[in-house]
């Protein structure tokens, strides 16, 4: 347990934590993360930069939270904001404050809140069958899963549903096993895969893994982040050497024969780091040597996320044997699917059921997401206007030292802070700061990495350039505004 003196707050990694006499609150936000809370020199609190924000209205709701709901349940903000309600790339709190959202929760508003071509057909599904299983077929389950054999690279053509990102990923794991005969998983450090145990067994961020996680079976190889190469090398000059090191950890922590690697393309909660083109190619092609399936996590990446393709493994020119989504996939509905080819479906062993998996309601909500996407042609915008975010956030970097690196792809793009650009010390206590300064502004982003100094940054894919520009302009003024 922190201690300091009475009246003090302090910084840390993911949290602020306020004290008022013997007692204590933490808040230990970091996105879709709660990191550890680790002691940090104390920061002095500027007057111009202290976030004023009344809450009246909020403070009710903000008590039941504190009293009904797990406390490892975190939230944004050293007052948390209370969503009252959205549309389109905006949020209203209760006080009736409006704000730009760059986050779309945690990447999962493909194209916009509350978008009435989704949302129509999600009422009508409501009246007409909300619920059933998948004990009994329905024309709602079976025609997303023909869109998304439509859309999918290769030949992954069936698909099983469940609610979320983890039991997609946990799904995935469970058939590689099967369908190889082997038990070795191997991922990658940084990334992030779920709150199962199995799942979190194949995260690689001490955070997520503090409790529940028996990691056998599972071994996990130096990521692609060029920005701090674990091997003291840089890129092109290293020879992707990061690549190679799959091969050493098959060769000397497993059985040899693996069931499965399984990597985002772009890791979310990591950070948004993203790896070199040649990256998964030479990954691909070990896997396959070992006896593996390749398995690309699309939980946050996929559905036009990170521009002209559906999926950001496309990037990379690579068919993987398995695809896991979930978020975008269906603009904010509890939706979650495991795709593969026939042959690999047809592998799995004994009964398995989801009763909620291929819901009627998440089912039909899913299939009209995609449909929003095909037909305003989002994967073009993401890339279009992606392009032009990224030339916006490079102009940034140019004026606020705090900025050490811009890196993504599409509307999916990182910001990650130092303290100096020389050492490249992260700058956790400023992110978290920013993220203060920008919801005072009326901007919503979200934060990521190891150390807590990711901005995440991923609107909607139907924003416009207009919309860059008033981000642009509210980040670069909280930037001004913070005093180190």
């Amino acid at each position: 347990m922190l201690a300091a003196p009475t009246g003090q707050r302090r910084i840390v990694p993911h949290c602020i934590v306020r004290l008022e006499g013997a007692e204590y609150t933490r808040c230990r936000a970091l996105s879709e993360n709660f990191l550890q809370v680790a002691e940090l020199p104390l920061m002095e609190t500027k007057t111009e930069t202290k976030t004023q924000i009344d809450t009246t209205k909020s403070e009710e709701v903000v008590r039941k939270h504190k009293e009904y709901i797990w406390p490892a349940v975190a939230n944004f903000y050293d007052h948390p904001l209370v969503a009252d309600h959205a549309r389109m790339q905006y949020v209203w709190d209760l006080e009736g404050r409006k704000y730009l959202d760059f986050f779309g929760g945690i990447l999962t508003i493909s194209v916009g809140h509350t978008n009435p071509k989704v949302t129509s057909k999600i009422k009508a599904q409501v009246d007409r069958l909300q619920h059933i299983s998948t004990l009994y077929p329905t024309e709602p389950m079976v025609d997303l899963a023909e869109k998304i054999a439509q859309i999918a690279p290769g030949k992954l053509q069936k698909s099983f549903f469940s609610n979320s990102g983890t039991e997609a990923n946990e799904a995935a794991l469970l058939l590689a096993r099967m369908a190889t005969g082997s038990f070795d998983i191997i991922g990658l450090r940084h990334g992030y895969s779920g709150a199962s145990a199995l799942a979190k067994s194949v995260t690689a961020q001490s955070p997520w893994r503090a409790g529940g996680v028996i990691s056998v079976g599972v071994a996990h190889a130096i990521n692609p982040y060029c920005y701090r190469c674990p091997l003291d090398l840089k890129y092109p000059d290293c020879g992707v050497a990061c690549a190679k090191d799959v091969e050493n950890l098959i060769q000397t922590a497993t059985s040899g024969h693996i069931a499965a690697f399984m990597a985002e393309p772009i890791q979310g909660v990591g950070g948004f780091i993203t790896p070199p083109p040649e990256y998964f190619k030479i990954v691909f092609n070990t896997v396959k040597k070992y006896g593996g399936l390749f398995i690309s996590d699309e939980v946050q990446t996929g559905f036009g996320r990170t521009g002209k393709h559906w999926f950001g493994i496309e990037h990379w020119e690579v068919v993987p044997d398995v695809i896991t989504c979930a978020k975008g996939m269906g603009n904010g509905v509890p939706v979650g699917a495991t795709v593969t080819t026939s042959e690999l479906a047809a592998s799995y062993r004994g009964m398995t059921i989801s009763t909620f998996g291929g819901n009627p309601v998440t089912s039909v909500a899913a299939r009209a997401t995609i449909e929003v996407i095909e037909e305003e042609n989002l994967r073009e915008n993401a890339a279009s206007v992606g392009a032009y975010f990224r030339e916006k956030l490079d102009e940034l970097r140019e004026r606020h030292s705090l900025i050490g690196e811009v890196r993504g792809k599409g509307l999916m793009q990182g910001i990650e802070l130092v303290k100096d650009r020389g050492t490249k010390e992260p700058a956790p206590e400023a992110t978290t700061r920013l993220l203060e300064r920008t919801r005072e502004n009326g901007l919503l982003i979200g934060k990521g990495g190891l150390y807590g100094n990711v901005v995440r940054l991923s609107p909607m894919l139907n924003i416009s350039k207009a919309d860059v520009d008033e981000a642009v302009r509210v980040l670069d003024k909280s930037f001004s505004e913070i005093r180190m």
